[in-house]
């Protein structure tokens, strides 16, 4: 079973003494992503030519602290994965900025690739296809530090370390081959290999979403042992409403390629803003059987991502959706802490003319003038 989720308050960023590979300082984030956009042309007719896009993230701004967890939630194919793997450098940008511990990633004075990638790594959903089946396990985790200049017998010693810290004897499984595994065995070594060029930050895409619940659990208090031992921060990809609720301190819910709403975890659970994320909190399964759900809180299918609806791309699937809904988009805001609730919702703006919206202070006293 996932563990209890416990009321929690987000953490402050460590200071640069905590960990001696800040560069940034206390107050500075440890990732910054600014405007990010990626479509992908479809091609089409006779000569090929591009005849429209997919637009799979679309303006994505946010920040990670350091030290802190990251839940990031939203139906299939809302650029969850995508998002993670343009982070990666797995795929590029079409537009936006991406800023690691101060430092802008790419152009000629920016953080290469290869550095950022030093610092960065990721946990794939798909723990089988994501190992190579050629390689024994304790080469699939020493190929990335063999990559990055260290010697084949220094490496096989740090594969083997970290697969002892991920809870598996070396001696057992060192020269086993990926399909020598189980499903849960297979994702700690993924986690090993994520380790091994001692990251700051590890993106977690979907990376217990195939388990069993009984090992999704020990992979999830393995995550959070971890995470203190190492002093990672996590950015953690999930449909999983619970376990979000319970490893994250902080949640991005995405919908069709834009970010809907940001804030503390406990907080959004509490007191969902915008109605997207309410369905997706009212969808979830209660263990009480007088609670079941009897009828979907959310109907139909999210839009053609080619062509999504004008202003406000939930307007489709919203009950109090209204005329401003589709003129206008709602703008995210800017968070002014670590701990700020914002919302991309004209229900939420005051100035949106939004027949929902609660009036603003100076609305409210102007009223009471007239």
């Amino acid at each position: 079973m996932v563990p209890e989720p416990v009321p929690r308050v987000a953490a402050p960023p460590p200071t640069a003494a905590d960990d001696p590979r800040d560069r940034g300082g206390r107050a500075q984030p440890l990732l910054i992503v600014e405007n990010l956009r990626k479509h992908f042309p479809i091609h089409g007719g006779v000569l090929g030519r591009k005849n429209a896009s997919i637009k799979a993230v679309d303006d994505v701004s946010f920040a990670v602290l350091k030290g802190e967890t990251m839940g990031v939630v939203g139906e299939s194919g809302c650029g969850k994965s995508t998002l993670a793997r343009i982070l990666m450098g797995l795929v590029p940008q079409d537009q936006g900025a991406i800023v690691f511990d101060g430092e802008l990633v790419g152009g000629e004075r920016g953080l290469s690739l290869r550095e950022l990638r030093r610092n960065m790594q990721i946990v794939f959903q798909d723990n089988d296809s994501s190992l190579n089946p050629r390689l024994p396990v304790v080469d699939s985790i020493a190929y990335g530090p063999r990559v990055h200049g260290m010697g084949r017998a220094e490496a096989r010693t740090l594969a083997r370390d970290l697969l002892r810290r991920v809870g598996l004897d070396p001696a057992l499984f060192a020269f086993r081959y990926p399909h020598e595994l189980s499903g849960g065995q297979k994702q700690r070594v993924n986690v090993a290999r994520a380790l091994a060029l001692n990251p700051r930050l590890v993106i977690l895409d979907e990376a217990v979403s195939a388990l069993d619940k009984s090992i999704e659990a020990q992979v999830l208090n393995l995550l959070r042992q971890l995470k203190q031992t190492l002093n990672l921060t996590y950015v953690f990809i999930s449909h999983d409403l619970n376990v979000v609720r319970c490893v994250s301190d902080r949640m991005l819910v995405m919908y069709l390629g834009q970010v809907v709403e940001l804030g503390p975890t406990d907080e959004i659970y509490r007191e969902p803003k915008h109605p997207y994320t309410q369905a997706l909190l009212e969808s979830r399964l209660a263990v009480d059987p007088r609670q079941r759900v009897e009828a979907a809180p959310l109907a139909g299918d999210p839009p053609n991502p080619v062509d999504p609806p004008s202003g406000c791309r939930f307007r489709t699937r919203c009950p109090f959706a209204e005329e401003v809904c589709a003129e206008k988009r709602p703008a995210l805001g800017e968070a002014s802490s670590h701990v700020a609730h914002i919302v991309a919702c004209h229900m939420a703006d005051p100035q949106s003319g939004h027949s929902r919206t609660a009036p603003s202070p100076q609305r409210a006293a102007a009223a009471l003038v007239g």
